[in-house]
C-alpha cells in the first residue's frame, strides 16, 4: 500500500509525545515507517517554588502539534487527515495532576522536576523496603497529606500527563503500566499496583479519614496490547478543533517517556538497555533478576509490557549545552554571521572530538533543577575551571557534553558495581542528533558498545506511535519483543561507536573532578538566591 492510500484508508498510527521542550507527533504505517512529522515547542515555567506547565499550555501544545502534522499531511500528499488505525499518547514521567468531582484541577500541575517531596519520598522508601524516588506521583500525593494541603480530601482522580491527555481525548482513567510504574510500585507478577505496598499505604493514612482511597483515585493499569478507549466525539474535537478528524479511533495505553524509549530503541527485552538523553536524561536495563538491595539513586520501574527495569534518572542534561550554543549564535550574529541553529550544533559538537579526553580541567554543572543523584535538591547552572586548564573551544565543548552524562554516569556507575548484566545499550534522544560524538562519550563512560538507531531523532513519539500499530496489529499471542523485532526492526539501520580505552580513562578522570568539585556547586546552590 502507498503511503497516500494508507493515510486515506484510515491505516497509519499516531503517537504524540509531550517532552519537556517539545511536544512531537509521529504518523506512521504498519511497518513504522514515518509518514509526517508535526511539532510544538514549549517550555516549563517556575512558579511560587513549583516547576509546570499551564492547562492552556498543554491544551495548545496538543492542538498546535496536531495541526502541525495534519497540514504536513496535507502538503506532502494533498489529503486531509480524516482517519486514523489507532492513537497512542505519551509524556514525560511522574508528577502530580489532582481533580475533584467535578474533574477540575485542584492544584498546578507539579512535574517530574520537581525535588518537593523528600520527606514523604524517604518515608515511603522505608514503609515499602523500596525507592520511591521524589519525582513519583505518590511521593507527591503523601507530601501533600504531610503539608496538610486543603485540596488534599477533594480528590477523586490522580495521574500524570499523559494518562490526563489520553482522559480528556478517550474519556478513560487508564495508565500503562510503564506510566504507572512511576506512579506507585509495580508488582511484575501481576502487572498491577504491588498490593501489599498499596495495603500499607492506605494503612499509613487511614487516620486522615480521607473520602477516597489511593486505589480508587489511581488510574488504572494496562499492559502493551490491551485497548485503551476510543476517540470520542469530545476527544475529536479537542485534538482537532477544525472537526476534520472522525472519532472512534482505538487507543493504545498511555506510556511515559521511559517506556516509549524502550519501545523506539527495541529495548523491551532482558539485558537489553538504552539511554535517553534529552533534558533530562535516564538509563534504562531490563533486569534477569531483582537488584541485591535497595538503591536510593536506583528507580525500579517496567517495560510498557510489565518487565522489570532498573533506571538511573538524571533531572539534567541537554539544556546547558542549548544555552552555550545560543550564546554562540548570538556572538555570530553580532558580526553578521548566519548559521542555521542544526548547522552550529554538529560543528560545535564535532568539534569536541578534538577535546582532551579528560575534559583539561573543565567543569560545567547544567543543574537547571536538583540532581537526586548526586544529592541536590536545587540546581544552579555553574562553569568552573582549574588555573591550569586548556581553555580553548574543543576542550570546553567536550567538558560540557561530558557534564550533560556525569549525574547519569554516577548512576550507571551503581548497576555497574551491582553486576547488571546488558548485552546491548541504544541512544536516543537529541543529545545523539549528531553522528559520532555523543555515543562515542557514553559508550567510553558505561564501558559498553552505545548504538544510535537512524530513528533515534523521532524519539518516543515514535515508540508510542509503534505501541499504537502493536496494538492494532498485534498477531493472537504475539508480544510486544516479537512484534518488534519481526515487523519493525528488521533492516533498521544504525550506528555502533565502541569503547576506547584511552578515552573510558580519561572521562573517568573528567569523573573524579566532577565529584571533587560538587561542592563547589553546593556553594551556588546555598549562596545564589
Amino acid at each position: 500500500m502507498d503511503r497516500k492510500t494508507c493515510i486515506q484508508e484510515g491505516k497509519a498510527y499516531l503517537g504524540i509525545e509531550f517532552g519537556s521542550t517539545r511536544i512531537k507527533g509521529v504518523l506512521i504505517d504498519k511497518d513504522g515507517e514515518v509518514l509526517a512529522i508535526g511539532t510544538h515547542d514549549w517550555e516549563n515555567r517556575l512558579e511560587n517554588g513549583v516547576w509546570t506547565y499551564s492547562m492552556e499550555d498543554i491544551t495548545e501544545g496538543l492542538q498546535d502539534t496536531y495541526r502541525s502534522l495534519a497540514a504536513a499531511v496535507q502538503k506532502e500528499y494533498g489529503v486531509p487527515l480524516k482517519k486514523l488505525g489507532a492513537i497512542g499518547i505519551s509524556a514525560m514521567m511522574h508528577g502530580y495532576l489532582a481533580f475533584n468531582e467535578k474533574d477540575e484541577l485542584l492544584v498546578p500541575f507539579r512535574t517530574w522536576r520537581n525535588n518537593i517531596t523528600g520527606p514523604a519520598a524517604a518515608e515511603l522508601t522505608e514503609l515499602f523496603d523500596f525507592n520511591i524516588p521524589e519525582r513519583w506521583t505518590i511521593a507527591h500525593l503523601y507530601q501533600a497529606i504531610l503539608n496538610g494541603e486543603p485540596h488534599v480530601d477533594s480528590i477523586r482522580f490522580v495521574t500524570t500527563l499523559a494518562g490526563f491527555v489520553h482522559w480528556k481525548l478517550t474519556g478513560e482513567k487508564v495508565l500503562g503500566v510503564g506510566d504507572a510504574s512511576g506512579v506507585f510500585p509495580i508488582d511484575s507478577v501481576t502487572k498491577q499496583y504491588d498490593a501489599g505496598m498499596m495495603e500499607k499505604f492506605e494503612q499509613k493514612i487511614a487516620d486522615r479519614k480521607f473520602s477516597w482511597t489511593a486505589k480508587e483515585v489511581l488510574p488504572k493499569v494496562l499492559c502493551a496490547g490491551d485497548v485503551a478507549g476510543v476517540l470520542t466525539a469530545a476527544g475529536a474535537a479537542f485534538l482537532d478543533p477544525t472537526g476534520t478528524l472522525e472519532a472512534g479511533v482505538p487507543f493504545c495505553p498511555p506510556e511515559g517517556d521511559a517506556g516509549t524509549g524502550m519501545t523506539a530503541t527495541n529495548s523491551v527485552g532482558v539485558r537489553t538497555g538504552n539511554v535517553s538523553a534529552g533534558t533530562s536524561a535516564f538509563a534504562m536495563v531490563v533486569l534477569e533478576k531483582p537488584l541485591a538491595k535497595l538503591y536510593r539513586e536506583i528507580d525500579m520501574v517496567t517495560t510498557p509490557d510489565g518487565l522489570p527495569c532498573a533506571m538511573a534518572h538524571a533531572n539534567n542534561c541537554t539544556s546547558d549545552i542549548n544555552a552555550w550554543v545560543s550564546l554562540f549564535k548570538e556572538v555570530l550574529e553580532t558580526f553578521g554571521a548566519k548559521v542555521g541553529t542544526g548547522d552550529l550544533y554538529t560543528k560545535l559538537f564535532k568539534k569536541s572530538l578534538e577535546g582532551r579526553a579528560d575534559g583539561a580541567g573543565l567543569i560545567p554543572y547544567g543543574y537547571y533543577s536538583g540532581e537526586f543523584l548526586t544529592g541536590f535538591s536545587e540546581g544552579r547552572p555553574l562553569f568552573a575551571r582549574t588555573t591550569d586548564c586548556e581553555f580553548n573551544l574543543a576542550n570546553f565543548m567536550r567538558s560540557v557534553v561530558y557534564s550533560s552524562m556525569g549525574a547519569l554516569k554516577v548512576g550507571m556507575d551503581i548497576l555497574a558495581e551491582e553486576g547488571v548484566a546488558v548485552d546491548r545499550m541504544v541512544g536516543h534522544g537529541g543529545l545523539f542528533k549528531t553522528e559520532g560524538v555523543a555515543e562515542q562519550y557514553l559508550a567510553d563512560a558505561i564501558h559498553a558498545p552505545v548504538t544510535v538507531l537512524d530513528t533515534a531523532g523521532e524519539g518516543g513519539a515514535w515508540g508510542i506511535a509503534v505501541l499504537a500499530a502493536f496494538m492494532a496489529v498485534k498477531g493472537e499471542n504475539e508480544t510486544l519483543p516479537e512484534f518488534l523485532n519481526a515487523k519493525i526492526f528488521p533492516g533498521m539501520q544504525g550506528h555502533t561507536a565502541e569503547p576506547k580505552a584511552e578515552q573510558s580513562e580519561g572521562f573517568e578522570k573528567f569523573m573524579e573532578l566532577y565529584r571533587a568539585a560538587l561542592p563547589v556547586e553546593r556553594a551556588a546552590v546555598e549562596s545564589m538566591k
